[in-house]
């Protein structure tokens, strides 16, 4: 099985990533998601995006960046949240 060659460029570091953050949140406050869900709603965001935008014409490239936009939004947040908690606290 030969692996895709997969590009990961302005797309995925400066856009993608963020546009993920950004959808997921809003899904959040309008919607009412779970906590527990939110995780997942972003890894679908993430999958969508890619496969249907970024990496089109490529499903293997698609599935495997838009797994990487899903989390990286995920943990994005996460170093977010708890750095601002962190610094709230210690005020």
């Amino acid at each position: 099985m030969e692996f895709p060659t997969i590009h990961t460029n302005f797309w995925d570091a400066v856009i993608a990533v963020p546009v993920v953050m950004i959808l997921t949140q809003l899904i959040k406050v309008f919607f009412k998601t779970r906590k527990t869900f939110v995780p997942f709603v972003a890894l679908l965001i993430g999958l969508f995006i890619s496969v249907f935008i970024s990496h089109r014409g490529h499903i293997v490239a698609g599935l495997f960046m838009g797994w990487f936009y899903g989390y990286a939004a995920v943990g994005s947040y996460a170093s977010l949240k708890t750095s601002i908690i962190a610094y709230l606290n210690k005020k």
